[in-house]
């Protein structure tokens, strides 16, 4: 492979001690290093994003796009979408990626007709695919832009036209046909637009049953040619809409639930988009984890002061942990996930090499993040303080209240004339700052290691 990534060579682990400053190399990110029984390239499964990495020119809404691609050079978009593939294999090879996730209108240019566009769209997937034979790389997931073309100004499975619907459906027909082929081993549904800007001219019930029959009839088809990916929804609560349906997880899994898709489907949960709803990233894994319902991971993060959707790479130690502690609990991100670098250099990183120490951040981020996790579990620091703080759940009235082995006339009995000092006796302290010190500890003496 010719060398289109210039004075940029495969990237190493080199280990923690390499040097203080980052250079193109890994200080915490070991692929083939064994934690918890599993090697670390199968806890994390980094996938690298075709849209942010080789599509994104770094445009803000205040700015033009600053981005320097080497593949500038080609002028025709079909040309240019062609050497993109080069360049993307090469990527992926330098960076020791297994996967990729791609939209389908991040691989080639549309064409005045549905028809002409997936014509477009499978020169470049048969690229794709003869790459894939001669590398094993595989795609973690593949799926649909139903948001930038201002046809879907007013949404895509939700659009008040029925004709835009339909365009919609058989726009995602032909990505899931194109999901079978790369071998995607997810598909993804973002409702970018799937949402209102004002009640006033919204059938908020009547959209939202319009999407569920959507994504029931995609799945059918997938079932009918044989596709077998899991079928995840991508919870944001907003922007660019004034509200979206897949608000935050909770609501999302209530959504799946009321209209029969839970069996079907999971979630893909991103870092940014669980702080626009007001949440921590570990909040959406946890009630992702917990209602059985995890399917896989977008990697970024946001900045606490902009109220935006930035994608920036994830950097934030504690918000790495915390996320990796909620997959060791789970026992893997989900049954075919992964972590999708759905991130982008800052406007201002602009130069090709930007694109290696973004990705390089983010996997080292994880990594560390993996590694402290692990040692807390190894030690069992978190599950010793939540078997004391939940231990009069473990016995007596407690375990009989959870057994099903009381009612309120019971319970009154046993608590009508306890006195205050008693009850007061029965609370304790959580010891909140001390555990916050112990996880700092745990984290300056793993990585130090």
């Amino acid at each position: 492979m010719a060398d289109l990534w210039k004075n940029v060579g495969d990237i190493k682990y080199e280990g923690p001690h390499k040097s203080v400053k980052s250079g193109l190399f890994y200080q915490y990110y070991n692929p083939d290093e064994v934690i918890l029984g599993k090697k670390m390239k199968d806890w994390l499964r980094f996938a690298v994003a075709y849209w942010h990495t080789f599509d994104q020119r770094l445009v803000d809404p205040f700015g033009d796009g600053t981005a320097m691609r080497p593949y500038d050079k080609y002028t025709d978009p079909m040309d240019q979408a062609l050497a993109k593939v080069d360049y993307a294999f090469e990527f992926y090879k330098k960076l020791g990626v297994n996967f990729l996730c791609f939209h389908d209108r991040d691989l080639a240019p549309e064409g005045d007709t549905l028809r002409e566009t997936n014509k477009n769209l499978d020169k470049i997937v048969d690229k794709i695919v003869e790459y894939q034979k001669s590398t094993g790389m595989k795609v973690l997931w593949n799926t649909s832009n139903l948001f930038t073309n201002p046809r879907f100004l007013e949404g895509a499975g939700t659009a008040p036209s029925a004709k835009i619907y339909a365009y919609a459906c058989a726009q995602l027909k032909h990505s899931l046909e194109i999901g079978k082929r790369v071998g995607s081993e997810n598909y993804v549904f973002w409702g970018g637009r799937e949402g209102y800007e004002s009640l006033w001219n919204t059938e908020m019930k009547r959209e939202q049953s319009h999407i569920a029959k959507f994504f029931h009839m995609a799945k059918d088809y997938a079932n009918e040619i044989g596709f077998d990916a899991q079928m995840l929804l991508e919870p944001k609560p907003k922007e660019p809409t004034t509200h979206q349906y897949d608000f935050d997880a909770a609501t999302t899994i209530n959504f799946m639930r009321e209209y029969g898709l839970d069996k079907d489907f999971k979630l893909n949960l991103e870092g940014n988009h669980a702080n626009l709803a007001g949440h921590t990233y570990q909040h959406e894994i946890r009630v992702a984890r917990e209602a059985g319902l995890l399917g896989s991971l977008d990697a970024n993060q946001g900045d606490k002061l902009i109220g935006w959707d930035i994608d920036e790479y994830p950097s934030n130690l504690y918000e790495t942990t915390a996320a990796m502690w909620e997959v060791i609990e789970n026992g893997s991100i989900g049954p075919r996930g992964g972590l999708n670098f759905d991130a982008k250099p800052r406007r201002t990183s602009f130069k090709p090499e930007d694109l290696f120490y973004g990705h390089i951040v983010g996997m080292d981020s994880f990594a560390a993040g993996l590694r402290v996790a692990a040692a807390m579990k190894e030690d069992g620091f978190l599950d010793d303080i939540l078997k004391k703080r939940y231990a009069s759940w473990d016995e007596g009235l407690g375990k009989r209240i959870e057994e099903g082995k009381e009612d309120f006339k019971s319970i009154e009995k046993t608590v009508i004339d306890t006195p205050q000092s008693e009850l007061r006796a029965a609370t304790q302290s959580d010891h909140l700052e001390e555990i916050k010190d112990t996880i700092n500890h745990y984290m300056i003496e793993t990585l130090a290691k």
